[in-house]
């Protein structure tokens, strides 16, 4: 038997005149809370590039200045699923925010730190626990 280990989940910022990029899950865990663009870290892939393909995948737009963030340690004890999450921050480059996987997300918001919508993934409760800001 497989021996259980987390996962990596990358969760990108894109960060435009002060707000960052927010999406509304759908079919998949944590559906109907909303988090930031981003998804698994494939196997040798760097995390500027995991940021930028999974941004795109999901929203269309381009991303640059790319850095690391912070990470945190997410258990999603119901759904039996553990992930270490780190957390990149970008800069919107260009393109129109689109809904690119509509069977994955309901909707795209630009929103502000002080002021995200509920509920709110588990990963990033975890993360609004921590004194990190990402426009700091």
């Amino acid at each position: 038997m497989e021996e259980k280990r987390p996962k990596v989940g990358v969760g990108v910022f894109v960060i435009k005149e002060g707000k960052f990029l927010f999406g509304k899950r759908k079919n998949a865990h944590g559906e109907g809370s909303w988090a930031l663009p981003g998804g698994h870290l494939e196997f040798n892939e760097e995390l500027e590039e995991c940021s930028k393909r999974e941004v795109m995948e999901e929203t269309g737009v381009k991303i640059k200045n790319i850095k690391f963030g912070t990470i945190t340690n997410d258990m999603f004890k119901e759904e039996g699923k553990h992930y270490i999450t780190v957390y990149m921050i970008s800069e919107y480059d260009e393109g129109d925010v689109r809904i690119m996987e509509p069977h994955k997300c309901e909707e795209w918001r630009w929103v502000e730190w002080e002021d995200i919508p509920s509920p709110v993934f588990l990963a990033m409760q975890n993360l609004r626990k921590t004194d990190f800001h990402p426009l700091k």
